[in-house]
């Protein structure tokens, strides 16, 4: 877990905290949920991992907390515990779990420009707000950066904003007035999704002054724009394509055996069956569809 932090890798920390017998785990036991779906240690077998994966991805995503209630398809009798999501897994071959998954997200980057009043202010109230804050000079520029502000009262600001559409920031804030900010973006002819992800001048209208409160106002913006936008980091140089043939790591598909919501990871059960991928809760079920079994 320190490894994947220290990478600046999410994943999601499972752990059993019930048990009810006849299951495999016990309480305490746990493992760590990657953004492919892939799971390190044990928290239950195959059906009970689906289940886990599948809340864990959804946990990625909205950076919530979650207790996971898995319970069998014939046996709801499990104590109640409010505010948990419940899940009935009909693979179980017994028992019921209760699992909390919490996910651990790396703190959003900002690449701040220049080494303006302004962009010093930001840094501090950036580092202050737990954002990892990259500079200038920072050899990795804006990949996997959640946002970019050049803040550099002129110098090598169009470098520095190209730079960031092309990694694929969402939000790139340049701090300038409103004329010179137009300036700048119709000397560099952006198409119109290019120039939506532009924002200048920088920050939320709130009558800021001074450069401490100027830096307020624009990181008010981008916590915003994460919190109700939806806004992410940029994808980082090294990230994998999944190849085109197969689903993507974490799509969501139907067991046709079951029914039971599977999401596609590197260790999902799958047949090839008449050139189409046929993903499964688990062996059992992929094993009799294979026979002919069906539904």
């Amino acid at each position: 877990m320190k490894e994947l932090s220290d990478d600046r890798v999410p994943f999601v920390h499972a752990v059993v905290v019930r048990a009810q017998f006849p299951t495999a785990v016990n309480a305490g036991d746990d493992a760590i949920v990657l953004p492919d779906g892939s799971i390190e240690g044990f928290v239950g077998g195959q059906c009970a991992e689906s289940s886990v994966r599948t809340a864990a991805l959804g946990a990625l995503q909205d950076g919530r907390s979650v207790l996971l209630r898995v319970l069998p398809e014939d046996d709801l009798d499990f104590p109640e515990s409010p505010g948990a999501r419940i899940v009935v897994n009909p693979c179980l071959s017994g028992g019921a779990l209760e699992i909390f998954l919490q996910p651990q997200l790396p703190p959003p980057v900002l690449w701040i420009v220049g080494d303006s009043p302004i962009a010093e202010a930001l840094a501090g109230l950036a580092h202050a707000m737990d954002f990892s804050v990259r500079r200038t000079r920072d050899e990795r520029g804006p990949a996997g950066a959640t946002a970019v502000v050049v803040s550099s009262h002129g110098r090598d600001e169009i470098p520095a904003v190209r730079a960031a559409l092309d990694a694929g920031v969402g939000f790139v804030g340049l701090v300038a007035s409103t004329r010179r900010g137009a300036a700048v973006l119709a000397e560099m002819g952006l198409s119109e999704a290019e120039r939506r992800r532009v924002h200048t001048p920088a920050g939320l209208r709130i009558g800021a002054r001074t450069a401490q409160e100027i830096a307020l106002s624009v990181l008010a913006e981008i916590v915003a724009a994460v919190r109700t936008q939806g806004l992410v980091p940029a994808p980082t140089s090294g990230q994998a394509e999944t190849p085109a043939a197969e689903p993507a790591y974490g799509t969501q598909v139907a067991d046709p055996v079951c029914g039971m919501t599977v999401t596609v990871a590197a260790g999902t059960p799958h047949l090839v069956a008449d050139g189409e991928h046929v993903w499964f809760c688990g062996t059992g079920c992929r094993d009799r569809y294979a026979s002919g079994g069906g539904r």
